[in-house]
Formats: C-alpha cells, sequence, structure tokens
C-alpha cells in the first residue's frame, strides 16, 4: 500500500514539477505565432529582427535593416515579438 501511494506521489511531482510547464510553454508559443500581425517587431530563433510586412498561413515576411531586405520565415522560427536586447551592462 505504502509502495502504491509513493509511486503515486512520484507521478504527480513529475507532472507538475516537468510536463506541465512544458506544455504551457507550447501553448505559450503558439499563441504568439498565430497573433502575428503586420507591423509587428519579431525575433527569429536564429537572432533575426525585423518588422513583418506580410502574413501567410505557415510563413511571415519580415524587413530587416535600414536598406529594407526581405525574408520569408515559417512560423514556428518567430522566438518572440520585440526586439530583445541582450547585451551586458
Amino acid at each position: 500500500m505504502y509502495t502504491i501511494i509513493m509511486l503515486v506521489a512520484m507521478v504527480a511531482i513529475f507532472y507538475f514539477l516537468m510536463i506541465r510547464p512544458e506544455n504551457k510553454r507550447k501553448k505559450e508559443a503558439a499563441n504568439l505565432r498565430n497573433s502575428l500581425a503586420v507591423g509587428d517587431e519579431v525575433t527569429t530563433i536564429g537572432g533575426i529582427v525585423g518588422t513583418i510586412c506580410h502574413v501567410k498561413e505557415n510563413s511571415v515576411v519580415i524587413e530587416t535593416g535600414a536598406d529594407r531586405v526581405r525574408i520569408e520565415f515559417m512560423k514556428w522560427a518567430i522566438a518572440n515579438k520585440g526586439a530583445q536586447t541582450t547585451e551586458a551592462q
């Protein structure tokens, strides 16, 4: 009986510490990618920063830099909205 209770407790701890947070992160990322709109400033997983100029079903076209280069990315490659500054100060 004690063994079964410990096993159930370990599964519950595993769920709340590992599985649930991962599912929450995946859901937030999917919501971010579905809410992309023209004019949003985004950062890709490769670190490219640009402004969205066209949204397609599975991809977005972003415009980068002063020379206005346009690059098409799959939506899954968008890491977050807004320019990220990670410089050490």
